[in-house]
C-alpha cells in the first residue's frame, strides 16, 4: 500500500491562540458598531391617521339658484333634481327640472344643468328643455354621463295643458364643448 506524502499544513490545525484571536476580533467588530450608529431615520411612513382626507367634490345645491324662467307672482319649484359627472372633468353636475310653482294646470319644465361657480355658488350652464317649448318632464335621470328624460307635450295650441298628448324620449350627452340631445336606445326583445 502506497502512501501520498502530505505535508502538514500549520493553518489546518486550530490551536487556542487562533479561537481567541478570532473571538477578540468578533468582539471588536460588535463594540465598534454599537458605538458608531447611524443617523436616525427622518422619513415618515403615511399611515391612515397621516394621510391628508381625499377631498370629495359635492354636486350643486339648486336650492335658492336664480333660473331663467318667468313665473310671474309665483315662484319656480324644483320638481326633480340628479346629479353626475355630465362633462367627464370628475366634478358632479346637477341637472334641475325646474316650474313655475302653480295652484293647478300643468305648467312647463325647464331642464338646467348647473355647475359650482366661484365661492361655492352653484350657477346655470346650460338649458336642456326650454319652458317656451311647452314640456313637462317625467322618468328622469343622470346616467353614465347623460341625462335622459321623458317630455310630455302638446300636438297643437288647441289642447288643453291639463292633458298633454305627445310623448317624447330625449337623451343628452356632453360631446365637443356642448349637450348634444338624441333619442336614447331603446331595449329590443330578440
Amino acid at each position: 500500500m502506497q502512501q501520498t506524502a502530505v505535508p502538514d499544513l500549520a493553518h489546518t490545525h486550530a490551536r487556542p491562540i487562533h479561537w481567541v484571536a478570532t473571538a477578540t476580533a468578533l468582539s471588536a467588530v460588535l463594540a465598534l458598531s454599537s458605538v458608531l450608529q447611524p443617523e436616525p431615520a427622518t422619513a415618515v411612513q403615511a399611515g391612515p391617521e397621516t394621510r391628508p382626507a381625499p377631498t370629495t367634490v359635492t354636486a350643486p345645491d339648486p336650492t335658492g339658484v336664480e333660473f331663467p324662467l318667468e313665473c310671474g307672482p309665483t315662484k319656480a319649484v324644483v320638481q326633480k333634481k340628479a346629479s353626475g359627472d355630465l362633462d367627464g372633468d370628475g366634478r358632479p353636475e346637477t341637472v334641475a327640472v325646474v316650474r313655475c310653482d302653480a295652484g293647478s294646470g300643468n305648467p312647463p319644465s325647464g331642464v338646467y344643468v348647473l355647475t359650482q361657480g366661484t365661492a361655492d355658488t352653484p350657477r346655470v350652464v346650460a338649458t336642456l328643455v326650454d319652458p317656451k317649448e311647452r314640456f313637462s318632464v317625467s322618468d328622469f335621470a343622470v346616467r353614465d354621463g347623460a341625462v335622459t328624460a321623458t317630455l310630455l307635450g302638446y300636438s297643437s295650441t288647441d289642447v288643453p295643458s291639463c292633458c298633454p298628448d305627445v310623448t317624447d324620449r330625449a337623451k343628452w350627452q356632453w360631446k365637443n364643448g356642448a349637450f348634444v340631445r338624441s333619442k336614447p336606445s331603446e331595449a329590443r326583445s330578440v
